[in-house]
Order: C-alpha cells, then sequence, then structure tokens
C-alpha cells in the first residue's frame, strides 16, 4: 500500500514540475515547439498514471508476461504434397458393334425382329406411312427405336390390338398389311 501511495506521489510531483516548468522558458519559444513539450508531458503524465491503474487492478505486473488463455498465433507452414504412384488398369476389349441398350427392351420384341428383317426401303415406308397416321413423329432413317416403336404399338392397339405384335407371325402381318395400304 505504501508503494502504492510513493509511486502516486511521485508521479503527481512529476506531473506538476514539468507543468510549472515548461511555460517558463515557453515565451521565447515558438507555438510548435510549445505544443511539443505539452504533448511530451501529457506522455509522461499519461503513462505513469496508466501503469499505476493496471497495477491497482490486477493487471499484469511491469517486466512478465501475461497469462492468459488465448490462442497463440503460429506462422504457417508449408507442408509438402504427398505424390503417389499412377496406377496403370489394363483397358478392356469388346467387340465392336452395335448392341441394344438392355434397360429398354424394345430392340429384342418380336416387332423390332420383325422390322429389321424388312430392306430399308420397306422399313422407311413403314415409318413414313405411320407418320402419315399420326403416329409417329421421328425422322424417317429406317431404323427401328422407341419412337418407332411406340407408334408401332399405338397404332396396332388402335386398330388390331397390340396382341398381334407379340408373335413374329403376328408382327410380320401387321407390317405387310401397313406396307399394302
Amino acid at each position: 500500500m505504501l508503494r502504492t501511495i510513493t509511486k502516486t506521489a511521485t508521479a503527481a510531483a512529476t506531473a506538476l514540475s514539468l507543468a510549472l516548468a515548461l511555460p517558463a522558458p515557453a515565451h521565447a519559444w515558438g507555438e510548435k515547439e510549445q505544443n511539443l513539450a505539452a504533448l511530451a508531458a501529457a506522455g509522461i503524465v499519461g503513462t505513469l498514471l496508466w501503469k499505476q491503474y493496471q497495477q491497482q487492478n490486477g493487471a499484469v505486473p511491469v517486466g512478465r508476461a501475461p497469462v492468459q488463455n488465448y490462442p497463440v498465433y503460429g506462422a504457417p507452414t508449408y507442408q509438402q504434397p504427398r505424390y503417389q504412384q499412377p496406377r496403370y488398369q489394363q483397358p478392356i476389349y469388346s467387340q465392336p458393334g452395335y448392341s441394344a441398350p438392355i434397360s429398354s427392351g424394345v430392340y429384342s420384341t418380336p416387332a423390332a425382329r420383325a422390322f429389321n428383317s424388312y430392306s430399308l426401303t420397306e422399313r422407311r415406308a413403314i415409318q413414313s406411312r405411320l407418320q402419315r397416321a399420326g403416329y409417329y413423329n421421328g425422322s424417317i432413317d429406317g431404323s427401328f427405336g422407341p419412337m418407332t416403336y411406340r407408334a408401332v404399338m399405338a397404332i396396332s392397339r388402335a386398330s388390331t390390338g397390340a396382341d398381334k405384335l407379340t408373335t413374329m407371325g403376328g408382327a410380320f402381318e401387321f407390317y405387310d398389311t401397313i406396307l399394302n395400304t
């Protein structure tokens, strides 16, 4: 307690002596020099008062590092990338050629097999007649695809029934009827 009072008295005496001593020769100085002296005096007094305040309020004693649980910043470190040896995978050989998608199933139906047995000219004629009847909207290319399948099934349901297209003979009869009309 005595130590605190002594420091306070010393700080007050220093501030008072600076405040009284500076104006005496100050009339010989210019305005800039007077402002510099006032700033220096205020800085010294403020520093002394701030240190006293820190010590009274349980702040860190002068000369010791603060003990707090703040995260400590560490400079980022460079990590060398890890490279792996490339792996070679033997390509799988498959026989070239056309294979119908397994998921659709329209290519393996009797209607598709019968359609594909006709010549290209006859297949195009079937598609064009389906188009004129309003059942087919695709291109006239002579290949049996989902659009041709839908058109054939729709017209067979509307005319003779879809049962005919479940056999090869019924499918041939259906296509022959379309070609001869």
